[in-house]
């Protein structure tokens, strides 16, 4: 491979500079990316073409230099594979045409047929192929309670009241779907490594919504599992796994041992405070607030810098933002965010 940085950060290897990559690097922030959308016809058309799937993963890598490629997909195709009707309308974000409230839904709640998804495990073969050892591919998958959210709720929430609602009154029913939801994740993660995906992450996005004890019975107890349950190895080399909990810093010192590598950090810790806390047991990834690229150049910089200075020397570090990067953001922002990185951490201690 010609560049593997990332999987030697997520490792805690030396690297002779911090790998950075973007979370929704493959987005509407990108012309080219809109483009390619609008010649799919929908945002679902796109991701089950595995052609344009590729295409818009290798977007931004033309654009910028970055160490890692993920995936173009969308967290929500297991449970769309699961019977329940996904679609996506124009400015409303995702909509289930049917959700799992009930005894009945969740008896009738099958695990997630893997041939239902063929269409991703051929876009990541097929991204694999043409990046041909340039940098490593990410695959991904959401994690059993965001798509527990979705699903329950019949699309995104401010308050999660439905999904909450049964946690409280009838947790036998979440768990039941939880447990369904990790067997699909653990197949589904175990499919893209099949295909050729060399690194995989779990994005909880919406776990830390929770309370203390709900987040370690109903989410981090299910990333326990999914991790148990994934492939170690690929081609003869270690498959480093990343989980991200969006507003996790209040759980990172019980997140250390859920089986991952690194761990994904929002804006809201300082990494610093996230490397003490968890010690030489992670490498951590992050951690940007994705706002700060609406700033100048070199106030991009600026922010880039004080974050790589916080983590400090030695291994374990991918730099990212705390969240996906924004539609309106300047592309010509990002790429001087990935220069600030390779120029400030190359020749540091990462050894």
């Amino acid at each position: 491979m010609k560049n593997d940085n990332f999987l030697r950060a997520l490792l805690r290897e030396p690297v002779d500079r911090t790998p950075i990559w973007i979370m929704r690097q493959a987005g509407r922030y990108l012309p080219e990316y809109n483009a390619t959308r609008a010649r799919a016809g929908s945002f679902l058309a796109l991701a089950k073409n595995p052609a344009l799937a590729c295409e818009v993963t290798l977007q931004p890598l033309e654009r910028f230099d970055l160490d890692a490629a993920i995936l173009f997909s969308d967290i929500l195709t297991i449970p769309d594979a699961m019977g329940l009707g996904l679609s996506f309308a124009q400015g409303e974000g995702p909509r289930f045409e049917r959700t799992v409230r009930t005894e009945d839904d969740v008896r009738r709640l099958p695990v997630a047929d893997m041939g239902e998804l063929r269409y991703v495990f051929d876009a990541v073969a097929l991204i694999r192929k043409s990046l041909a050892g340039r940098v490593p591919l990410i695959g991904f998958s959401g994690s059993p309670f965001t798509l527990a959210c979705y699903m329950v709720e019949g699309g995104g929430s401010d308050d999660f009241r439905l999904v909450k609602s049964m946690l409280y009154a009838r947790p036998d029913l979440l768990h039941a779907i939880l447990e369904k939801n990790a067997q699909s994740v653990v197949a589904y993660l175990n499919a893209q490594v099949a295909a050729g995906a060399q690194a995989v992450m779990l994005f909880d996005t919406w776990g830390g919504a929770l309370s203390d004890a709900a987040y370690r019975e109903f989410s981090l107890a299910y990333a326990r599992k999914v991790f148990a349950g994934l492939a170690r190895t690929a081609e003869g080399r270690t498959v480093p796994r990343i989980f991200f909990t969006k507003g996790g810093g209040l759980w990172l010192e019980a997140m250390a041992d859920c089986g991952a590598d690194a761990l994904g950090l929002d804006w809201t810790i300082d990494i610093g405070e996230a490397r003490r806390l968890v010690g030489d047991r992670m490498a951590l990834q992050g951690n940007m607030d994705p706002a700060v690229l609406f700033s100048p150049p070199e106030s991009i910089e600026r922010e880039a810098r004080r974050i790589l200075e916080r983590f400090g020397g030695g291994p374990g570090h991918v730099f990212n933002l705390g969240h996906g990067v924004s539609q309106f953001t300047p592309p010509e922002h990002v790429h001087a965010l990935v220069e600030a990185v390779h120029r400030h951490s190359a020749g540091a201690s990462r050894a």
